[in-house]
């Protein structure tokens, strides 16, 4: 081996941020593999390569016994003196073995190493960069779409949005840009495998924080998100600062911060609602756009029933229940919703009953 290879070596760390010494070590560690593979894997020995001059020996080690039982690591004590009268019992004796003919090995076995090395430190910086990016907004350019997954290119690396992930409604061409949500980093043998998703609440979690300065700054808090993802979102703001409308910063003039975001869900329909600590305004709230005329709340139970008009029932249920399902995810109260004529009746049946 020539100096080229440090040279190499020193330019790797300048530019891949990878310790000299490890690729060295590396580079010997190997060296010593290929002269076993070439040359007798019983030998015990060692590889030194002279830091100046790029050169290296291989070196034989054999310690020294007063009987020896393997030839290949020991060296009785009388054959040891024959070398140097100082040799005791327990000293390491190194041998120069380095083979004529092992340049042209060792140069490829080095070149192995510290291309396999590169590719390991560039998986790490990958990895170590979106490791941090969890639970964050990424956006790339859809690559390819093979078996239901779509393979996502972020720049040095891809992402993977599985079919679970995709919103039913949306279609995905090779050439589309894309915001997704990462879910989950993956350190592999390979590249890194970033998980992400177009149907985590986090998606409009962080959608928001790009359009609403005020969510970026702290003022306004999203306390609570709910979502069947392609079809519509709820989701309950709140702001300590009392001269500060939290649903109003969110919709932004004329809608324009609310449309940013529903845009980018391909027409997710969103509700934005005050957060409460009274359930009762709370769940009100959810249940926008229905009017409410009552709340009873069951502590023990952990339930609420809603009394709405009689012309509001279908749109406080919702379409399929939707309404109702994503207000009891929003609040995390379980809800049960009747007209005002369904709870007079109610309350009719349960007065024979007491009576």
């Amino acid at each position: 081996m020539k100096n080229e290879l440090f040279d190499a070596i020193y330019q790797i760390e300048r530019d891949k941020g990878i310790s000299a010494e490890t690729l060295i070590d590396s580079v010997e560690a190997a060296l010593i593999t290929a002269f076993k593979k070439n040359f007798g894997s019983s030998h015990n020995v060692t590889v030194e390569i002279d830091r100046d001059t790029g050169k290296f020996k291989v070196l034989e080690l054999f310690h020294v016994v007063e009987v020896v039982e393997n030839i290949y690591e020991q060296i009785s004590l009388e054959d040891a003196k024959k070398i140097d009268v100082n040799y005791s019992v327990g000293d390491l004796i190194e041998k120069e073995v380095t083979p004529k003919n092992f340049g042209r090995i060792a140069a490829l076995a080095a070149k192995q190493v510290v291309v396999q090395r590169i590719r390991e430190a560039e998986r790490n910086v990958i990895y170590d960069s979106f490791i941090t990016r969890e639970s964050e907004i990424v956006t790339g350019i859809i690559q390819r779409v093979s078996k239901g997954i779509i393979y996502i290119d972020l720049g040095k690396t891809e992402a993977l949005l599985l079919p679970g992930e995709q919103i039913a409604t949306e279609h995905y061409k090779p050439g589309d840009r894309i915001k997704t949500y990462i879910t989950e980093v993956k350190k592999t043998n390979k590249a890194p495998q970033i998980i992400v998703s177009r149907t985590h609440v986090g998606l409009v979690k962080r959608l928001f924080e790009l359009e609403v300065p005020e969510i970026h700054d702290g003022q306004v808090e999203i306390r609570s998100i709910s979502r069947e993802a392609g079809s519509r979102s709820k989701i309950a703001v709140f702001s300590k600062e009392t001269n500060i409308d939290p649903v109003g910063s969110c919709v932004g003039q004329k809608g324009s911060r609310v449309q940013s975001v529903v845009d980018e869900l391909s027409g997710e329909k969103i509700d934005i609602i005050e957060w409460s600590e009274d359930p009762i305004v709370y769940i009100t709230n959810a249940l926008n756009p229905s009017k409410v005329e009552k709340v009873i709340i069951n502590d023990d139970r952990h339930s609420a029933l809603v009394v709405v008009p009689d012309y509001q029932l279908s749109l406080a249920i919702g379409k399929e229940g939707q309404n109702a399902r994503l207000a009891a995810k929003l609040t995390n109260w379980k809800i049960d919703i009747k007209s005002v004529a369904q709870y007079e009746e109610m309350i009719k049946i349960n007065e024979k009953v007491e009576a």
